[in-house]
């Protein structure tokens, strides 16, 4: 018998309770977890807290070794709402700590947690309009409904695009569309999304989460190690983007941020360029 024993990996209860203040965790019997984003069971909104959660919820969920697929979405009928308008007050009060600690180190986690920390095959499901929609564009694959919007809204607001949509975009779309997206704010509705390659489908509101437990059903149809190694393979891109670019891009927009001396997350400037843009995020 070993000296030592298995540090024990976390449990549902435990994960499911420790982060229902930002996700809403459930997992079928074969393995199948499902992530939903929410704040107060409603659509995500961003702040410093929430936005550290992501991360730590996705290392948590990834180590857990009866997790056999993940599913990733937001609650409502849009991906992210906007700014919890008191959501930065920590940046705000010591812009230097959360300079790094929120635009460059929790940023990076929660990219790169979900490329690198997961060996098990992921479905983002884009419930609606939003920014960061890198954390569904990023998965495996990715539906969305038919109402979804895909856009970046930093450059507009005075910040540089560059804390993971700009991998995301530049990996899907190719150099030149994803300049024009990044520097235009480009407002990508679901059937261009699909036509430039960033979903795999448009569903119907009423059948999204339908349709992607039928992908989790044909995708679990394969014995466990089949399903994780081929996960890898077909991972392998995002990891190569991630690698080449996460960091700097983070580092490049930490550094805007700082010489500024300007908070960008203001939620009355990101709604009104919402607005401009004919953005609607039914907060």
């Amino acid at each position: 018998m070993s000296l030592t024993s298995f540090v024990p990996t976390p449990e549902l209860e435990f994960y499911r309770q420790t982060f229902s203040e930002h996700f809403k965790i459930e997992r079928r019997e074969d393995g199948v977890v499902t992530m939903r984003l929410h704040t107060r069971d409603g659509p995500y909104q961003l702040s410093v807290e929430s936005h550290r959660a992501i991360g730590q919820a996705l290392k948590v969920v990834a180590s857990d070794p009866k997790n056999e697929l993940m599913i990733f979405t937001g609650t409502g009928e849009s991906f992210l709402a906007g700014i919890d308008p008191d959501g930065f007050a920590l940046e705000e009060a010591d812009l230097e700590y959360w300079a790094y600690e929120y635009a460059y180190k929790d940023g990076r986690v929660n990219v790169s947690s979900l490329v690198n920390d997961f060996e098990i095959p992921t479905i983002g499901v884009l419930n609606g309009p939003g920014a960061h929609t890198e954390m569904v564009l990023m998965c495996d694959i990715t539906i969305c409904s038919e109402d979804a919007i895909i856009w970046d809204p930093h450059y507009a607001i005075g910040s540089v695009p560059g804390d993971g949509i700009h991998s995301c975009f530049i990996e899907i779309l190719g150099v030149k569309r994803a300049a024009y997206a990044l520097l235009t704010s480009e407002v990508i509705d679901a059937k261009r999304a699909l036509e430039y390659g960033m979903v795999n489908e448009v569903v119907s509101r009423d059948s999204l989460m339908d349709r992607a437990y039928e992908i989790a059903d044909s995708i679990m149809k394969q014995k466990r190690v089949i399903r994780r190694l081929s996960s890898q393979i077909v991972r392998r891109p995002w990891k190569q983007r991630v690698a080449d670019d996460l960091d700097g891009g983070f580092g490049t927009q930490m550094f805007g941020h700082v010489a500024k001396k300007e908070f960008v997350h203001s939620r009355t400037r990101v709604d009104d360029v919402a607005d401009s843009f004919g953005v609607d995020v039914n907060e």
